[in-house]
């Protein structure tokens, strides 16, 4: 299976670079994939599509304000996106990475923070730095107050706009655990209004945590599918979901997860011995799902539309086939679909 069989084309000005106001006011294509029918909806329309029997599985993961702008002294730009830290010594994309030297101080934010260079560029251009502030205030309250949104990289952003509204809108309505450096996205299209109506259908909902990471920006390098290295993302699993699983096959329901993140963590950990069960447990996971490697837990999955050749199109098209996906994606474009992070949503189930 090559990457190139997950090519589709898309013209630019469907590529979404703000999210619609409300959140749930985008659209949402459901595709019956046993039916091979599709039908177009808005997703606040969620809850007609939902039995009482089901289980909506969200990720509660919280997006962390890890991007940063600055200018080095010769005035160019830099941006800085923080992937891991340990107190003030800090791992991540600095661009462009090739002209900051070893030593060198870089103003971030209007001199709030200083990043200080301690190496170059290691595999895959991280660099590892050091962050202080001018007068001595505790860096990670700094970092929280002045920090951006680490929105995907073709949302361009200059570093001169507010960012409260990027950290707002790029945040889902059950982020609880600090810890991503990306948004589960298909998350963002809840809103707490929605959330209720999905309640009083009697649907159940319970929170798994997968800490989205670097990996959701790099590009696939190999052409054989079955060669890539999938990045590695802290996951966990409660017992609550485990239960709230198990209670739904007993009821014939269905198990719904909200997005990629949510269907990775429940297929990280299946019970080997009840088919369609999960098993407690936390750790770090690099599961990686693509056709012939099924989906043994989630009945019906909801996603946004995401970038062609990616890792996320293809745990779709695992769920649903290539070719049908690449089919339901081509009536998305046509229809006028909204795509990637603040893109439009499907349903498949």
């Amino acid at each position: 299976m090559l990457v190139s069989d997950f090519e589709f084309e898309l013209p630019d000005d469907l590529i979404a670079h703000a999210p619609v106001r409300p959140r749930d006011a985008s659209r949402l294509l459901r595709y019956d994939r046993r039916r091979g029918q599709i039908e177009h909806a808005v997703f606040s329309e969620l809850p007609r599509f939902l039995s009482p029997d089901d289980v909506l599985i969200v990720n509660n993961t919280r997006v962390m304000p890890y991007r940063l702008h600055g200018r080095r002294e010769t005035g160019a730009r830099v941006e800085v996106l923080i992937l891991t830290r340990a107190g003030d010594t800090c791992s991540g994309y600095v661009k462009p990475s090739k002209k900051v030297r070893p030593g060198e101080r870089v103003p971030l934010e209007s001199g709030r923070l200083i990043l200080i260079a301690k190496g170059p560029a290691t595999g895959g251009g991280i660099l590892e730095f050091v962050l202080e502030t001018p007068d001595g205030s505790d860096v990670e309250a700094t970092l929280l107050e002045v920090g951006r949104a680490p929105l995907p990289p073709y949302i361009a952003r200059d570093g001169s706009e507010d960012p409260e509204p990027d950290r707002r809108q790029y945040q889902t309505v059950f982020a609880e655990v600090s810890g991503a450096v990306a948004a589960p996205t298909a998350g963002l299209h809840f809103t707490p209004e929605l959330l209720d109506a999905i309640r009083a259908v009697g649907v159940r909902t319970v929170e798994v945590t997968l800490h989205v990471g670097a990996g959701t920006f790099a590009p696939i390098r190999v052409e054989n599918v079955e060669e890539h290295e999938m990045h590695s993302e802290w996951f966990s699993l409660s017992s609550e979901v485990a239960d709230a699983v198990a209670e739904t096959r007993e009821r014939g329901g269905r198990v719904v997860a909200v997005g990629t993140t949510a269907a990775r963590t429940l297929e990280s950990n299946v019970d080997p011995e009840r088919r369609g069960h999960v098993i407690a447990g936390a750790g770090d996971t690099e599961i990686f799902l693509y056709p012939g490697r099924e989906l043994r837990v989630v009945d019906a999955l909801i996603t946004n539309f995401h970038l062609p050749r990616s890792t996320l199109l293809m745990l779709v098209a695992a769920f649903a086939g290539r070719e049908e996906i690449l089919d339901v994606y081509r009536e998305a474009v046509a229809e006028g679909y909204r795509f990637y992070s603040f893109g439009d949503a499907m349903l498949i189930c």
